[in-house]
Order: structure tokens, then sequence, then C-alpha cells
């Protein structure tokens, strides 16, 4: 599957703010943004002002970076949100925040979702005590979300859970960071997504 190998660093400066794509490096003074980087490329500065479409694409591509995924399953989660009832651009970001990769970053298992996602696919994790080694597989209200205890005893994870412990989850997860086992309590809600995305551009960019 095709992925992105390039400095990610990169990503946060051309859409200009932070994606977190690095974790605890996102919090430092070492972080792009924080030195004033300016938009990649030889004509960073001197970008014409954008059309409409450019808007929107810039808003696709920036939560495509955020979340870590490619067009093509990306366009995929959009078309199944589409296909729900309610609103597609909020059915949409609840999609993409129930995806493994990001539960995990979110329980504070990982220190960015770029890093859950490898955590994942070399299967570090459970779900409901079962084997669990796709990123995008969707959890649902009541799946319980753990670390694998043979996993639990690495350096890796113990430096992790030192951290996450002293993190705070989103209202519709729950942690149980001593055991390293998480819950999903609710469906999130777009009030509880904090994501700096205007999902109703990227609806307007797949209605075209």
């Amino acid at each position: 599957m095709a992925r992105y190998t390039g400095p990610v660093c990169r990503l946060c400066r051309r859409e200009a703010m932070k994606l977190f794509l690095k974790g605890d490096k996102c919090y430092t003074k070492k972080c792009a943004i924080e030195k004033g980087r300016v938009t990649p490329g030889q004509h960073g500065l001197s970008r014409k002002k954008l059309t409409e479409y450019g808007t929107q694409l810039r808003e696709k591509q920036k939560t495509k970076r955020i979340y870590g995924m490619q067009e093509g399953q990306f366009k995929l989660t959009f078309n199944r949100a589409e296909r729900q009832k309610g609103v597609a651009g909020e059915n949409f970001l609840i999609l993409l925040e129930r995806r493994l990769d990001n539960v995990v970053y979110r329980l504070g298992f990982a220190n960015s979702r770029r890093e859950a996602r490898q955590l994942v696919r070399h299967n570090h994790y459970t779900i409901n005590g079962h084997k669990a080694n796709i990123p995008s597989m969707l959890v649902s209200p009541g799946d319980v979300v753990a670390v694998k205890t043979k996993s639990n005893e690495s350096p890796k994870f113990r430096d992790i859970r030192e951290l996450a412990a002293g993190r705070t989850v989103p209202s519709w997860l729950e942690l149980d960071a001593d055991n390293m086992t998480g819950r999903m309590v609710a469906l999130p809600t777009r009030e509880e997504i904090d994501i700096p995305v205007q999902e109703h551009l990227i609806v307007e960019l797949y209605s075209r």
C-alpha cells in the first residue's frame, strides 16, 4: 500500500499550521512552524490567492495529512459517510475518528497517528481480546482497545505508559493507563472532535 515517506515537517509547512505529525517534537521549539519556516518551494511566499477550488483542495489535503491517509482510502471513507443518515461532513469526521490508529493515538498509546499506524501494523494491540493489526478498522462503542501483554513489557511501551498516565483523553473514550486499556464509551460528536477542519469544504469538493 502506498504511503508518504518524505519529511513530515514539510507537510505542516505546506499547510502553514501544526498537524502534530511528529508527536512530542511538535510541542517543542524544534517544530518547523515554531521556527517560522515558510511554505516549502522556491516561491513559497509568493503564492497567488487561492481560488474556491484551491481552498477546498487545501482543506482536503490537510485532513488527509492529519489522519495519515492516501486518496483512495480517504475517498472510500467519504463515500461511506455520504451513504449514512445525517450530515455527510460530520459523519465523515466521525468515521475518521473511529479508525483504530486514531483511537490508539487518542488514548495516548502512541505519540502520533503516524506512530500509531506503524504499531498497529506490528501487532501490538487488540480489540476485545482479538488480534487487530489493520489501522483502518473501525472501533465501535463498547469495544476495548488494549496493548498486548507481551508488548506492554517492552521499554517502548513502558515509556508510552508513563506519558499516557498524564494525558487527557476525549470524553467519548475511557482510559485505564495502569493496564494500558481503553474503551470507546460512545460515538464522538462533532463538538468533541478538535481537528481544525472545515468539513463542508471537503463535501463541496467531492460534490463537484
